[in-house]
C-alpha cells in the first residue's frame, strides 16, 4: 500500500530543509565573505539571489545543467564551493574582484562544451562564474552586425539572425547549444569556413572584464588584448561579456547533401576518400564538405562507412554539376540533395528535419551529456591509399570515428598571425577524433579513451609535425597540462594549439594578468 504524505507536512519539511540550507550557508565563512564583498557593489538581496552554495537546494541542478561531458559529472569530480550566476555585467566585475579578495579561483562557463570540463572543474578551491543568464542578442541588419552576450548559444544567435533576414548568416559552429563566449574566443568554425573563414575572423568589437574588474571595449582594452581574445581563449585574459560580430551574406537558396558508402559494398570507397582530401580543399569556395569515417556493421561483419556531407551556397543542379566535375567518384545525384534556406541548412546539420521551425534552435537541451573523448589533428598532405587501407583496418578494430573538415578557400587567404588561430594556408583538413559511450565507470572510461589515444598515435605519420598541431576548441589534456603555470609548461600545449603565436599570447598575458588569476589547466601563462 502506498502512503501519501499530507501536503501540509510536505510543505513543512520543504520549508525546514530550505531554512536549514540558508542557515548552513549563513554559517559558511566562504559564502559569507563572498556575499559581504559582493554586497558592497550589489544590493545584498540581489547578491544572494545569484549565489548557489553547495547547500542550496538548487545547487546540483544549476551545476549539472551545463555539464556537457558526463565524464565530469561523477561523485568524485571536484565541485565548486559556490556558483555565481550574474544577471548584469556589473555582477561579473564584482565577482572577479571578490573572488580574488576571498582567495578562490574563478572558472568561467558559457555553454559548458569544453571537452575536458575545464570551465567547471578544478583541482583547487574554486567558484564557477556561470554566464547563462547573460544571453541578450541585438541584430542590426542595416549595419550587418550583431552584439551577442557570452551566455547566448549559437542556436539563439542563428535564430535571431533568421528573424531579421533570410540572406544573412554567421560562420560559426554546427552545435546549437554551444555557448558563444567560449566558441568565439577559441576561433569557432562551421560550414561557411571556406567561404568566410572563422567566427573569430568576424569579431569587430568586444566587452571584457579585466583582472581589476574594469569593463573594457576594444578601444579600452587595446589592440593586443583584442587580438588575443579572438582565437586565443579569452579565459586566460579576463571574462568576455559580449562580442560584436559582422554578419555575412548567404543566398536565399542553399543545398545540403549526404552520400554514404560502405567499404564492403563499394570498391570505389577508398578512391572517394583519397580524392576527397585534395578536392575538398581546392574546389569552389561556395562548397564545404565534411568526410566522416567510422566503423560500421553490415551483415554481422565489421566494415567502414565513408560519409560525405556538404553545403553548397547555391542551387542543387549547380552543386551536382560541380561535384560531377571535381569529384565524379562520389556519384552525387540530384536526389541526394535538398534545397533549403541557410537557416534550414543549420537545422539539417544538427539532424533536425528541414522544414522544422527554427524555434528548435532555442532549445538549450540542458542536463544532457554523453560520456565522450575528443582529439584533433591537421592534415597537410593527402594520406596515400595504402595509409587509408591501414586506417580502415584500425577503425574496424575499435569504436572511434574521424570527422574530417575541409579547409582551403578563405582560410588560405588570411595570415596565420592575423588572429591567434594559426592553422590557415597549407592545411587540407582538420580531423576530429570522436568516441561516445553510455556506460559509467573507470573501466569503460579507460577502454574508450585508450582507443582514442591509440588511433591518434596510429595517425602520427599522416598528420602535421614539428609541432603536431591541434585545435584549441577541441580541448585535449593529453597534449599537456600546467601544474605551476610556467612558461615552459604552457609551451608544450601552447605551441600545438598556437604555433607561431604562443609567444605573443604570453606577452599579452604578462601585460594584462601578470599574477595569473585567470588560469586553467591549459591557459596561457605569464612570462614570469
Amino acid at each position: 500500500m502506498q502512503i501519501s504524505m499530507p501536503f501540509s507536512l510536505s510543505l513543512l519539511l520543504s520549508l525546514v530543509f530550505f531554512s536549514f540550507s540558508l542557515s548552513y550557508a549563513a554559517s559558511d565563512p566562504t559564502y559569507q565573505s563572498l556575499l559581504q564583498c559582493l554586497s558592497q557593489s550589489i544590493p545584498s538581496q540581489n547578491a544572494s539571489a545569484i549565489l548557489f552554495s553547495n547547500t542550496n537546494p538548487s545547487y546540483a541542478s544549476v551545476l549539472q545543467a551545463y555539464i556537457r561531458n558526463a565524464r565530469f559529472n561523477t561523485s568524485t569530480t571536484p565541485k565548486p564551493a559556490i556558483i555565481i550566476t550574474p544577471t548584469e555585467e556589473s555582477h561579473v566585475s564584482a565577482a572577479v574582484n571578490c573572488s580574488q579578495k576571498v582567495g578562490f579561483h574563478l572558472k568561467v562557463r558559457s555553454g559548458g562544451h569544453d571537452y575536458e570540463g575545464l570551465s567547471y572543474v578544478f583541482g583547487q578551491p574554486f567558484f564557477i562564474l556561470d554566464m547563462f543568464n547573460l544571453r541578450s542578442i541585438s541584430v542590426d541588419i542595416s549595419d550587418e552586425s550583431a552584439w551577442v552576450q557570452a551566455g547566448a548559444t549559437l542556436g539563439e544567435l542563428y535564430y535571431n539572425i533568421w528573424e531579421s533576414s533570410n540572406v544573412h548568416g554567421f560562420p560559426a559552429g554546427l552545435c546549437p547549444t554551444v555557448g558563444v563566449g567560449g566558441h568565439l574566443s577559441g576561433a569557432g568554425y562551421g560550414t561557411l569556413i571556406r567561404k568566410y573563414g572563422l567566427a573569430s575572423d568576424h569579431i569587430v568589437d568586444a566587452r571584457i572584464v579585466d583582472v581589476n574588474g574594469k569593463i573594457l571595449d576594444r578601444e579600452g582594452m587595446g589592440e593586443e588584448l583584442f587580438w588575443a581574445i579572438r582565437g586565443g581563449g579569452a579565459a586566460s585574459f579576463g571574462v568576455v561579456l559580449a562580442y560584436k560580430v559582422k554578419l555575412v551574406r548567404v543566398p536565399e537558396t542553399v543545398t545540403v547533401f549526404r552520400v554514404d558508402n560502405l567499404l564492403s559494398d563499394n570498391a570505389n570507397t577508398t578512391d572517394i576518400a583519397y580524392k576527397w582530401q585534395s578536392v575538398a580543399a581546392t574546389t569552389d569556395n561556395n562548397l564545404f564538405m565534411r568526410m566522416i569515417l567510422q566503423p560500421a556493421t553490415r551483415n554481422r561483419r565489421r566494415t567502414v562507412r565513408v560519409s560525405i556531407r556538404g553545403l553548397y551556397l547555391g542551387d542543387a543542379n549547380s552543386a551536382v554539376a560541380l561535384l560531377n566535375r571535381d569529384l565524379p567518384e562520389l556519384g552525387l545525384r540530384r536526389e541526394n540533395c535538398t534545397e533549403t534556406s541557410w537557416i534550414g541548412s543549420v537545422l539539417w546539420w544538427t539532424s533536425i528535419a528541414v522544414g522544422t521551425s527554427p524555434t528548435a534552435l532555442l532549445d538549450r537541451n540542458v542536463n544532457n551529456a554523453d560520456f565522450l573523448k575528443r582529439k584533433s589533428d591537421y592534415v597537410q598532405t593527402p594520406i596515400p591509399r595504402t595509409g587509408l587501407e591501414s586506417l580502415w583496418q584500425k577503425l574496424i578494430e575499435g569504436n572511434v570515428g574521424l570527422a574530417c573538415n575541409s579547409y582551403g578557400g578563405r582560410m588560405d587567404e588570411i595570415s596565420a598571425t592575423e588572429t591567434p588561430f594559426p592553422h590557415r594556408a597549407g592545411n587540407l583538413y582538420k580531423i576530429q577524433y570522436t568516441v561516445n559511450w553510455d556506460e559509467p565507470g573507470n573501466v569503460a572510461d579507460l577502454n574508450f579513451t585508450s582507443q582514442a589515444r591509440e588511433l591518434h598515435e596510429f595517425m602520427t605519420p599522416f598528420v602535421s609535425k614539428n609541432p603536431r598541431r591541434a585545435y584549441f576548441n577541441y580541448r585535449d589534456i593529453d597534449i599537456g597540462t600546467a601544474e605551476n603555470w610556467s612558461y615552459e609548461e604552457g609551451k608544450v600545449y601552447g605551441e600545438s594549439y598556437f604555433p607561431g603565436n604562443y609567444e605573443r599570447l604570453v606577452d599579452v598575458k604578462t601585460a594584462v594578468d601578470p599574477e595569473n588569476f585567470f588560469r586553467n589547466e591549459q591557459s596561457i601563462p605569464p612570462r614570469t
